[in-house]
């Protein structure tokens, strides 16, 4: 299991039983949830694990990988410095961490997830504190309205028994 609190993941998470494929997140407040760890991103981990995270006694997950700081705990700060560099070459110049839980929350709704499952991996005490970080483009609203009408349809021809 990997333990990760949500609000500084980056440099108190720790390495142990990946093959557990779930991760301990303390978030705020200091209530901890399991999330699971689907197998790409075990594989992904594994790879960082081997190939790329430099030799260090630290046992922290994500460490720096170069400058003065190299294989010391990644801090916020130092994602954050992580981000701008990629941003500045990359075609998506809004990117940064919490864009990335905005899009996960997005991807889980499109994909079928209910919103009190998605409450829970985000960590949400509140239903409506979800919602704000599920904003869906018009598109996926009239997709899930047309989904509707057709149950609605369906259900209103069947026969009763």
């Amino acid at each position: 299991m990997v333990c990760v609190p949500a609000r500084s993941w980056l440099s108190s998470s720790t390495i142990s039983n990946l093959p557990d494929a779930q991760m301990r997140v303390r978030g705020k407040g200091n209530r901890e949830r399991l999330l699971p760890l689907p197998q790409e991103i075990l594989d992904a981990l594994q790879n960082y694990l081997c190939m790329e995270r430099p030799i260090t006694h630290s046992r922290s997950l994500f460490v720096c990988l170069k400058g003065r700081h190299r294989g010391q705990p990644m801090t916020s700060a130092g994602l954050r410095s992580l981000f701008r560099h990629h941003r500045a070459g990359s075609q998506v110049p809004q990117a940064n961490p919490h864009r990335f839980r905005h899009t996960f929350g997005a991807d889980m709704v499109r994909a079928g997830i209910s919103l009190p499952a998605l409450q829970q991996l985000m960590g949400h005490s509140q239903i409506c504190t979800t919602m704000l970080y599920v904003q869906l483009a018009p598109k996926d609203v009239w997709s899930e309205y047309s989904r509707a009408i057709e149950n609605r349809t369906r259900l209103e021809s069947s026969p009763i028994v």
